[in-house]
């Protein structure tokens, strides 16, 4: 599936979707699992054409069409655990319903190099998905769950697995997962959610 056929340099129309990567700002954060929003959106930027400099809602943002929709594309700056601030300020400018704010994010609960696709659900253990519930006060948005693994012994730090780099070798593996993700977040904008949850789910190690 190629962004390319549905990107157009001159977005028209009202903002439809806001779509979300979360992370944390900052080079020392840069290749971390708690990134892996951010990393997803390195993907589609490359496919689709786009680069997120824009400086707006607390976030660096990219306003481009996908599949004839109007995003806005967003990487909160916000740090992880407020990352509800900057979606907020975003949909309540652009009166986007939660439906249509989807959060592509790390999950460290299914198995590493794992994707699956949610209409909705709760937070879970991950602070930025708590901080966007409580911000939007709802749970009905679409998720995108890149999996890193869990932690490897039960006594490990969670804060410390999060924040820890990703090694050459799983970036490299984590490439499928994420042009997947990018896949999916094509099919939500169209539409598709359905389609996304059938066919983008990866299995992972």
């Amino acid at each position: 599936m190629s962004f390319f056929k549905s990107f157009s340099s001159r977005p028209t129309g009202p903002v439809e979707f806001i779509i979300a990567g979360l992370g944390n700002p900052g080079k020392e954060y840069e290749l971390t699992r708690h990134n892996a929003g951010f990393l997803c959106l390195d993907i589609l930027a490359n496919r689709v054409g786009f680069s997120t400099d824009r400086i707006k809602f607390k976030s660096l943002t990219a306003d481009v069409m996908i599949a004839g929709h109007r995003c806005l594309v967003m990487r909160p700056q916000t740090y992880m655990n407020n990352s509800g601030e900057a979606v907020r300020e975003a949909a309540s400018f652009y009166k986007i319903k939660p439906e249509n704010c989807i959060i592509i994010f790390d999950d460290i609960d299914i198995p590493f190099g794992a994707l699956r696709v949610k209409r909705k659900g709760s937070a879970g253990s991950h602070n930025g998905i708590k901080s966007i519930v409580y911000h939007l006060n709802s749970d009905a948005f679409p998720r995108v769950k890149i999996g890193v693994g869990g932690k490897p012994h039960p006594d490990y730090d969670l804060k410390d697995y999060v924040l820890s780099t990703f090694s050459k070798q799983e970036q490299e593996a984590l490439k499928k997962t994420m042009e997947k993700a990018c896949d999916a977040v094509e099919l939500i904008v169209s539409g598709d959610i359905d389609k996304a949850m059938q066919t983008c789910q990866i299995s992972g190690k």
